[in-house]
Order: structure tokens, then sequence, then C-alpha cells
């Protein structure tokens, strides 16, 4: 599978955010080619701040590989994350991270900060961003429009 497959993923966990009334990203966690982690933002239902997609995943990952440590790991998200999750990324020592719509507001992977390549980080994660980008944005539209 390419990016864009898993990206896709991804899409599809965004979807159930959107159809429960969540913020609409999702995430994949993929370790040798195999999808062993996914979720979407559940910060409405759960009545928690930190129920975002990646620190869901990262936790669903975790158990699956049995460790905390996901350096052979690429994680896939929708929107590029937020200071939290792009902590956590660097905390569970994901390998890779993909992300689709860029957050100019809060972006820390890439607009406003570059948290999980930061050399003064001990661990280092590869970021690229716009992967299915403008497909990763319409839902976020949506969401936002229906709300202002």
């Amino acid at each position: 599978m390419t990016d864009n497959d898993y990206m896709l993923e991804a899409l599809a966990e965004a979807a159930l955010a959107e159809a429960e009334g969540e913020m609409p990203v999702g995430c994949v966690i993929v370790r040798n080619g195999e999808i062993i982690a996914r979720a979407h933002n559940e910060c409405e239902a759960r009545g928690d701040a930190t129920a975002h997609a990646e620190l869901l995943a990262i936790r669903r990952a975790s158990a699956a590989a049995g460790g905390w440590r996901l350096n052979d790991c690429a994680l896939y998200a929708t929107l590029e994350p937020c200071p939290m999750c792009a902590g956590a990324i660097v905390q569970a020592r994901v390998g890779r991270l993909v992300y689709g719509a860029a957050d100019p507001g809060q972006g820390c992977a890439g607009s406003l900060y570059r948290i999980p390549e930061d050399p003064a980080f001990p661990h280092f994660c590869r970021c690229e961003g716009g992967v299915l980008a403008g497909e990763c944005e319409a839902p976020l539209k949506r969401f936002f429009g229906q709300r202002r």
C-alpha cells in the first residue's frame, strides 16, 4: 500500500468522527505494511480534551505492538498534529509521521513548529505533510462551516 492508501484509511476514520459530531480527524498507525491501530477524535463522546485521534491510536498501537516504543511504525493523520499530539509522537518514538491537511493555527509538525523533527528532543521523527491534503481539508471545512 502507498501513503495515499493509508491516508484513505485515516480519512475513513475521520468520516466516523464526522458522523458522531466530532471534529473530523482520523489516524492509522502502520507497522511492516499492516495497520495495527486506527482511531478518530472522541473528545466530545469522552468529555476528554486529550481524546485526539493520534493519542488514541498511539495507545492502541502500543497495545498491539506489546510496548510503547513505535520506532518501526508510521503514523498517518488527516490533520497536522497539535502540540500535544506532536509531543506524544516524539514520546512514543514513532518513526515516521505523514499528515494530510496543514493546520496553520496550531500545527506543530511544520506549520508553527516542527516538534517531531526538533534536534533538542531525544527522538527524531521524519514528517511529511500534504498527502491528500484537499480530501483531508474538505471534512474540516464542512465541520467548521456548520459551526460558524
